[in-house]
């Protein structure tokens, strides 16, 4: 798997763009447990680090991985793929889980897609998933229209940004690059495949309203996967970008103790 993963990174650029100030990758802690935390698409690690801090103030060894071509600009995010997303979250993981004594994933958007694909493929060493909005599927009829539409224009009109809070910027991308835009769909492709391998204790954060996930995308979790410890829970006031807006904290503070109850009940 991680041959076939790394054979997909001849297709990058060998000139990278200066990463953008506050989107580097984050370590910290040195606690027993980890926890691995996945931003979205044409987002970057600012959209989940108060997550991340918040759980390394709890004790736990935190990483947030800068996903290939977020960060930095649009026209790079295009030359990547999902296979490039995928390895470096399960680079990070690896490495992670090699340290602690459990391994916990958190993921937003299609960070969360990325996490059950993780806790898919490492299912036994994957303890818990906290998700918020998670990305694996559309309904929009124009995504299927991506393979044709993305060799006539290179972007779109920009998805981030869906924040209820005023004043708050998650960082994202002025424009969706629609070559990594199709490749996300065969992202979803792969998790929808893998689903029924996911038993990883889960919950999932909701926003009642969010303007770029619509609800296929939880219909289609809780249909496949496995978990028989699956919560949802709902944001009464959080758009998408949930980790940055009024309910974080509420996300932030369950996310630590759910992670804490499994870790103790395991041993």
């Amino acid at each position: 798997m991680l041959n076939r993963v790394g054979r997909r990174r001849d297709h990058l650029s060998t000139v990278c763009a200066p990463v953008l100030p506050g989107c580097e990758p984050y370590q910290g802690g040195n606690g027993p447990l980890g926890a691995l935390v996945l931003h979205g698409f044409t987002g970057g690690p600012p959209a989940v680090r108060p997550w991340a801090d918040h759980l390394e103030r709890e004790g736990f060894r935190v990483v947030v991985p800068r996903l290939p071509g977020h960060g930095t600009t649009w026209q790079e995010l295009n030359q990547t793929r999902w296979e490039d997303w995928y390895a470096e979250a399960e680079s990070s993981f690896d490495e992670l889980s090699a340290q602690c004594e459990q391994t916990f994933v958190c993921g937003l958007s299609m960070g969360g897609g990325l996490a059950l694909l993780l806790a898919a493929r490492r299912r036994e060493y994957v303890a818990g998933l906290s998700l918020v909005n998670p990305s694996v599927h559309s309904a929009d009829p124009r995504m299927h229209a991506l393979f044709v539409i993305r060799h006539a224009v290179p972007s779109l009109a920009a998805i981030g940004g869906d924040i209820a809070k005023p004043d708050v910027d998650e960082g994202a991308y002025p424009r969706t690059p629609l070559h990594a835009a199709w490749s996300m769909t065969k992202l979803w492709a792969e998790i929808h495949r893998e689903l029924p391998r996911v038993d990883a204790p889960t919950r999932i954060y909701r926003s009642k309203v969010d303007h770029v996930v619509d609800p296929s995308s939880l219909a289609l979790i809780r249909e496949r996967v496995r978990s028989t410890d699956l919560e949802v829970i709902e944001l009464e006031r959080s758009y998408h970008v949930a980790t940055l807006d009024y309910d974080a904290d509420l996300i932030f503070s369950c996310t630590s103790e759910f992670f804490a109850g499994l870790a103790a009940a395991a041993k």
